[in-house]
């Protein structure tokens, strides 16, 4: 499971950068890396374009992961570098900035866009395949995801429009219905296509959410 990002235009990142002269630029060497996002090679690219923008880049790092508790860390090798910034450009996740900006003091800019929880299906290929939406029904829908695997999120489905299988939005993708029958029909459980789903509770995952995590009782809201 990768979290799949795209960089910001440049132009976005121009303006978030431009109350700031020396940047510092950090990049990821697991998912953003992998994505060719956020990797040695695109954060060297950045760096020619930050200079471009009439910046000073005091120095860049790639984590070996960004959003992991070791940031802090592997930050010291770079320390001379960070105490001549006054903002620290990030390529990484929305996590790996998070983890970062609580990691220092220096105003925190994100150079990516976190698209979604991906899954690699062949070399460079990621699909959807959560939404974290805290009411997992994968037992019931035979593990593909209605709500990443179909364009309007139904959880029940399928819709007047889909035909031969292919999806009316995309007439390129298969159905996320229709693959969810053909599976349930080799296990043979084609019974749960007539069960119907609720309409979401929102409240389940309430904004902000926070969890804990005890080795007793397990999670607890």
């Amino acid at each position: 499971m990768k979290s799949i990002t795209r960089q910001k235009p440049l132009e976005e990142i121009r303006a978030y950068v431009k109350p700031f002269d020396r940047v510092y630029i950090v990049g990821c060497g697991t998912c953003a890396t992998m994505t060719k996002t956020g990797g040695v090679d695109q954060v060297q690219e950045m760096k020619e374009e930050v200079k471009g923008f009439g910046k000073w880049v005091t120095g860049w790092a790639v984590l070996p992961t960004a959003c992991d508790e070791m940031t802090e860390e592997d930050f010291k090798a770079a320390e001379e570098g960070l105490q001549h910034a006054n903002c620290v450009l990030v390529m990484s996740c929305a996590l790996g900035v998070h983890r970062v900006n609580s990691s220092f003091h220096l105003p925190t800019i994100p150079a990516l866009d976190t698209l979604f929880i991906g899954l690699e299906e062949s070399p460079g290929y990621f699909q959807e395949v959560c939404a974290q939406c805290g009411q997992c029904v994968l037992g019931e829908t035979a593990g593909i995801c209605p709500l990443t695997a179909c364009h309007k999120g139904l959880l029940n489905g399928p819709c007047g429009g889909t035909s031969h299988g292919k999806c009316e939005v995309d007439s390129e993708r298969d159905c996320a219905f229709t693959l969810i029958y053909e599976r349930l029909k080799e296990q043979n459980r084609l019974d749960l296509m007539g069960k119907y789903h609720p309409p979401r509770n929102y409240h389940v995952t309430l904004v902000p959410k926070i969890v804990t995590v005890t080795l007793e009782e397990g999670i607890e809201p």
